[in-house]
């Protein structure tokens, strides 16, 4: 099978949308990767949020792509009128050829204090401090190049305590479950809608030897709250809308009272429509991290609740 690779550049306020019409249309998700890095900011942890987003996504070659195609620009016409949208830049790719078609600006990047993000295929030498996450997504979402995957990272490692238990909702490529495990949790569930992401998160997991602290599965928010498990920390890397979803399912009860979570995929505006949101599922947001046009909220889960909560 042959594959299409659409792609478009944009900026921090549209990525978001565009990456939400994309995944409509892609096989296994979106990319997102951060332009015009050069190989000497590689190692620089102060690196200014990225200006402009390079997003990929994949479909078949086959009988519809023509169709694909103009329903794909045809949605993107409607987006136009309330913002400025670009052009797709199509490219056919062999299968043989489809998993190694981002890897080329895929580059090392380094985090907060000490974390390291090097994909597998990348020879660097680390610093006697660092914690190296070694990674090959695949297809699977999280490669660190996203402000909002680093804005979780950063979250984590100010977090994570020992004998924290995480909770991983929508694991992707597991770099958030193997950075909480490498930070020093005890153990964390990697929990994905996505079978690919999962087999991504064990192997990345074996990759870093850390499988023995992560257990990944297929499932969803239900999986954990049907089993009536609740973490230390929680981190969800998602997208506003389906956090707010979430909310009215339960989301809050994963939380364990004193615990706290993480919640990114947000742009600045919906930050504050998603506390809301988090207070009524019973957590109270006490926090913004930002990047750009990115935020993540985090929030606690009081261990009594009060009238004042």
């Amino acid at each position: 099978m042959r594959w299409m690779e659409v792609s478009l550049s944009v900026d921090g306020e549209a990525a978001e949308a565009v990456a939400e019409l994309l995944q409509r249309y892609s096989y296994q998700g979106v990319a997102i990767e951060q332009e015009n890095i050069p190989p000497e900011a590689w190692d620089d942890g102060e690196a200014e949020p990225p200006s402009r987003l390079t997003l990929r996504a994949y479909f078949p070659a086959d009988r519809r792509v023509e169709e694909t195609k103009l329903q794909l620009e045809t949605a993107l016409g409607h987006m136009s009128l309330m913002y400025p949208m670009p052009s797709p830049t199509y490219r056919l790719i062999e299968e043989t050829d489809w998993a190694e078609a981002w890897k080329a600006n895929y580059h090392p990047i380094r985090l907060g204090q000490h974390l390291l993000i090097r994909p597998e295929w990348v020879d660097i030498e680390p610093e006697p401090d660092d914690i190296v996450i070694t990674l090959d997504p695949g297809m699977a979402f999280g490669t660190g190049t996203h402000p909002t995957t680093q804005l979780c990272l950063e979250a984590l490692e100010e977090l994570v305590q020992p004998h924290t238990q995480v909770l991983d909702l929508g694991c992707g490529s597991g770099i958030l479950s193997i950075a909480a495990a490498k930070l020093g949790a005890d153990h964390v569930l990697g929990v994905d809608t996505d079978s690919i992401a999962v087999t991504a998160t064990q192997q990345n997991s074996a990759r870093n030897d850390i499988a023995e602290k992560i257990t990944a599965q297929e499932g969803s928010l239900d999986t954990v709250t049907d089993s009536d498990q609740q973490f230390d920390l929680v981190v969800v890397n998602i997208l506003a809308h389906i956090i707010i979803a979430m909310c009215d399912n339960l989301l809050g009860d994963v939380v364990k009272p004193g615990g706290i979570g993480i919640f990114s995929g947000l742009i600045a505006d919906q930050a504050g429509e998603v506390e809301a949101a988090l207070r009524h599922t019973g957590l109270k947001p006490y926090a913004r991290r930002q990047k750009g046009d990115w935020v993540a909220v985090l929030a606690k889960r009081p261990i009594k609740q009060t009238s004042d909560d």
